[in-house]
């Protein structure tokens, strides 16, 4: 019998981790009752009750496990590292707030089945914000454009993945794995299954401007080398522009020396306009020396404070 694992990361979701884990449980009594499974939670250190709920859990459901995490670990570590820990035939994630349809789980072990070692879920239209929906949207394409990797527009990790596709993730060693990005760089036999993707169900979300931003630079560090090539194409350019225009300014003074007065003002915008720019590119340069540093330090992904039921 195959076992298939459904890997849930949690932080602070008291009010639907219970609910998730008896519609999950359903679905392989009523749909799925040829495959055995697992149900495991790796939780990032909940505040609200969380912990709590997720041990009453594991003492009542032995098939659901649970991972408490010593600290908050961010958005990135605790799923990935949570992935590499189970032990199905297939691992399947998906988030805590039913903002991932369990009723896919039949459908992406359908394609599984087939052959396939990845089957994403890609969100073809969503009940969120309209205009967050359209900054994802544009945010996805200047991505995609950008990269030399194909990226997956709409693609939040929620999907199946096959144990010999997690085998490859626990040996990357990455310390700020972006699971997105390895699936389209690494991912093989990939099939897509779109769906709508629903609102929370309970609690609020936990995304905010930083972490979205968060996100971005990532991806846009680890994937894109447009950044630096923009700050060098640029820098050369202005000087060259600035090369000729201070020959022309020279020439200009020795031939109408007399009626020649440009001011001060031009000059002060040009300086302006440079500084501007160097400190653009300054900080597009420090955001790709904060995550190569990140990467050089090798950090674990996350540090155990405890594990139920394995």
């Amino acid at each position: 019998m195959k076992t298939i694992s459904i890997l849930i990361p949690c932080f602070n979701e008291v009010l639907n981790v219970k609910p998730l884990s008896l519609e999950i449980i359903n679905i392989f009594k009523d749909k799925l009752q040829e495959y055995d499974y697992e149900i495991i939670f790796i939780d990032n250190d909940s505040s609200d009750g969380t912990k709590d709920i997720l041990r009453s859990l594991c003492n009542e459901y032995k098939k659901i496990k649970a991972i408490f995490n010593a600290k908050n670990y961010g958005q990135f570590n605790s799923p990935y590292y949570g992935m590499c820990q189970t032990t199905g035939d297939c691992t399947i994630m998906m988030c805590s707030d039913f903002q991932d349809p369990v009723e896919l789980i039949p459908d992406f072990i359908k394609e599984w089945e087939k052959g396939f070692k990845i089957v994403s879920g890609i969100k073809a239209s969503s009940k969120e914000n309209k205009a967050v929906r359209l900054l994802r949207t544009v945010y996805y394409k200047l991505i995609r454009k950008m990269s030399d990797i194909e990226q997956i527009e709409h693609y939040t990790g929620f999907g199946l993945y096959d144990k010999s596709f997690i085998k490859i993730m626990s040996g990357l060693q990455d310390p700020i794995p972006f699971l997105r990005g390895i699936v389209a760089e690494l991912g093989y036999k990939r099939t897509e299954i779109k769906y709508q993707q629903q609102k929370r169900r309970a609690g609020k979300t936990h995304n905010n401007l930083y972490t979205l931003y968060d996100a971005a630079m990532l991806s846009f560090t680890s994937y894109t080398k447009i950044g630096l090539r923009l700050a060098t194409f640029s820098g050369f350019i202005l000087s060259v522009l600035s090369g000729i225009t201070g020959v022309i300014y020279i020439i200009l003074k020795i031939l109408y020396w007399e009626r020649f007065q440009a001011g001060i003002a031009p000059i002060l915008i040009a300086v302006l306009f440079l500084f501007s720019m160097q400190f653009l590119f300054i900080g597009i340069l420090g955001e790709y020396i904060i995550f190569i540093n990140k990467r050089i330090m090798n950090r674990p992904l996350v540090v155990e404070d405890e594990r139920i039921n394995f």
